[in-house]
């Protein structure tokens, strides 16, 4: 059986799990917590595809028509 690669898919973003500095850099820069950001659950392909755990932040890169690039951040939870 030949497993999909999900990553490699060109309508699929780039995920990256952000480390504890980057966090508090976020968090200090945008005054908020990291439950605060939108949600994104351990059971989501992609969060099971990286490793991602609860409580752990996720930066999202996509590509854009207008800016070149957006990012995004999920707060990933049970589930």
């Amino acid at each position: 059986m030949v497993k999909f690669e999900i990553l490699k898919h060109e309508l699929v973003p780039q995920f990256e799990i952000l480390k504890k500095e980057e966090i508090e850099a976020l968090r200090h820069t945008y005054g908020i917590k990291k439950e605060d950001l939108p949600w994104i659950r351990r059971s989501d392909p992609v969060c099971k595809e990286i490793g991602a755990k609860p409580g752990d932040v996720l930066k999202i890169t996509r590509k854009s028509p207008v800016a070149e690039q957006s990012v995004g951040y999920r707060y990933c939870v049970p589930g």
